[in-house]
């Protein structure tokens, strides 16, 4: 994720990162400016004296169809943005439940061995999960020390692990059966975290949804030079441009920002929310 001053209109306006929507769609840009080129010129060379006013009208259903898309292209972008923010708050729940955590354990559990697995599995917690998301199976950034199966789902065996530990503290009376239940609380909103990002990330937009949306606006532009043509002429092919550069930049977004826990410059920052987690389970469980 970028992180950004958005106030300074002038950086943004003329910088360009790999993320921008303008250098990714700049050679459908160049096609389409190309096309409506050759259009214009035909038109006004060869059609321009024409008494069929069937091409001349061609324009006015623009208008209802832009209504049209720009509503489905709304739709699509309030869509992509709640998978967005639905997943930070999802991420914002593993922060607190992490440190919730780890703040009942250091009341509870004063041996220094069992603190210093509760900090290593609290933290690697994170680390899986990310990586579980990202589909990335080598689990690098886990503590080597850890045992764990990296060919099974790594977030459920960290789980499974830090309850099995804290159920073995109450059979063996270290833990009474309140502290228990105390603990369970958080331990289970583990496993709810991991249920929300997997539906996010294992549900995306429904296929025929995103095609029709990118066939509506590909004939949607591809058509606007027969019926512009006439009334301004040449002026057409940077107008279709524009266009095509404003409604494929939604659909660009959209499709970037509905799967949040990827790397792109758009996703959130979960590598700087796991390092976190890291610092502050440390601090707390010493």
């Amino acid at each position: 994720m970028i992180n950004y001053n958005p106030k300074d209109w002038f950086v943004f306006i003329f910088r360009f990162t790999k993320s921008d929507t303008f250098l990714r769609l700049l050679p459908l840009l160049i096609g389409v400016g190309v096309y409506a080129g050759l259009v214009a010129y035909v038109e006004l060379n060869y059609l321009a004296f024409s008494q069929n006013e069937h091409i001349r009208n061609v324009g006015l259903m623009h208008s209802v169809l832009g209504f049209v898309l720009s509503m489905l292209l709304v739709f699509r972008t309030n869509t992509a943005y709640d998978r967005w923010w639905e997943g930070r708050k999802i991420w914002g729940s593993l922060t607190n439940c992490s440190r919730n955590l780890a703040l009942k354990l250091q009341a509870c559990v004063p041996n220094p061995e069992d603190r210093l697995f509760f900090r290593q599995m609290i933290s690697s917690y994170a680390f899986a999960l990310k990586s579980h998301l990202r589909g990335n199976e080598d689990y690098q950034e886990l503590d080597p020390v850890l045992d764990l199966s990296r060919k099974a789902h790594v977030p459920n065996q960290i789980a499974a692990a830090i309850f099995g530990r804290v159920n073995h503290l109450h059979q063996m009376g270290s833990l009474s059966a309140g502290q228990l239940l105390v603990l369970n609380d958080e331990i289970k909103v583990l496993t709810e975290v991991t249920g929300a990002s997997e539906r996010i990330k294992n549900t995306p937009i429904p296929f025929t949804y995103s095609v029709f949306i990118k066939k509506f606006i590909f004939f949607y532009v591809m058509t606007l030079p027969f019926g512009w043509s006439f009334s301004m002429g040449f002026y057409v092919i940077p107008v279709v441009m524009l266009i095509l550069y404003a409604m494929a930049s939604l659909e660009l977004i959209a499709e970037e920002i509905e799967n949040p826990f990827g790397t792109d410059d758009n996703d959130l920052p979960i590598d700087q929310i796991c390092h976190n987690i890291q610092k502050h389970v440390g601090e707390l469980l010493p």
